[in-house]
């Protein structure tokens, strides 16, 4: 039976969330928290493979307390166990301090054949920790994975990458990042909910990493990269405009507004 793990991020509903530009975050209090989309395609993927081949999968976050309803969620999803990342000794945290956290913490749960990402976080936007877990780790990865072809002994994914599919098999233990084409989650049913709301989830806090992770890697600390600044751009709205006169006289400012625009660039 494969073990599975599957790192997932709650995140703020981003057609929601503001932005504070002084400190250079994400206000995440402005918004109401969810799972990260991609992290929900990676969850499902991960149950199909359990469905089929049987297994177990555990999920990990690293978050603030209330993260670990995330993490109840994605136990009424099919995850079997849940653990939970939280302190400050985590927060500030950039992909590289993320990815080694993660990675730490799934050295402590042993041994595990595969990981499932998604693909980015919709509050990031970068791509960058899955791969980075696997670096850490020492294992194979592939990201951009759009379908699972095949698990047994070898595990053989389709990835797509700039307008290219690649078919590619590799051993185990390994990690994937999953894109939103891979599947479409499913709901979890009222009675999956309420036994998710009695399941326990695991908290660690940094002490309980220290013996496999160096401290000093975590958090804003362990963060080679920080942001100066936030700078929300505004939208413009879509501009109209009358041309008056005789047909001669608008048909002439209409030529003249698209030539200004530069749209009849091209066109014989």
């Amino acid at each position: 039976m494969l073990k599975i793990v599957v790192p997932i991020k709650q995140v703020p509903d981003i057609g929601q969330v503001k932005f504070d530009t002084e400190k250079g975050r994400v206000d995440r209090t402005s918004a109401p928290a969810e799972i990260n989309p991609f992290d929900l395609n990676a969850l499902e993927a991960a149950v199909q493979i359990k469905d089929k081949l049987g297994g177990t999968i555990t999920t990990i976050s690293m978050g603030p307390p209330q993260a670990e309803s995330a993490l109840k969620d994605a136990l009424s999803r099919g995850a079997d166990e849940a653990v939970l990342l939280v302190g400050r000794e985590f927060a500030g945290a950039d992909t590289l301090a993320t990815s080694y956290t993660l990675a730490s913490a799934i050295r402590k749960l042993g041994e595990f054949d595969l990981i499932i990402c998604g693909e980015k976080t919709v509050d990031g936007d970068t791509g960058q920790v899955g791969p980075e877990i696997a670096e850490h780790l020492g294992i194979p990865h592939v990201a951009y994975v759009s379908k699972v072809e095949e698990v047994g002994e070898k595990i053989t994914v389709v990835c797509d990458m700039e307008g290219d599919r690649y078919l590619i098999e590799s051993d185990f233990p390994m990690l994937i990042t999953v894109t939103k084409d891979i599947n479409t989650p499913r709901l979890p049913t009222f009675s999956d909910k309420l036994k998710a709301r009695k399941a326990k989830v695991g908290i660690w806090t940094a002490a309980d990493l220290s013996s496999i992770a160096d401290q000093a890697r975590f958090g804003s600390q362990g963060s080679a990269t920080a942001v100066r600044k936030v700078v929300v751009p505004s939208e413009e709205a879509r501009k109209g405009k009358i041309f008056r006169g005789s047909v001669d006289e608008a048909v002439g400012g209409v030529i003249d507004a698209l030539e200004e625009g530069r749209i009849l660039e091209g066109i014989k």
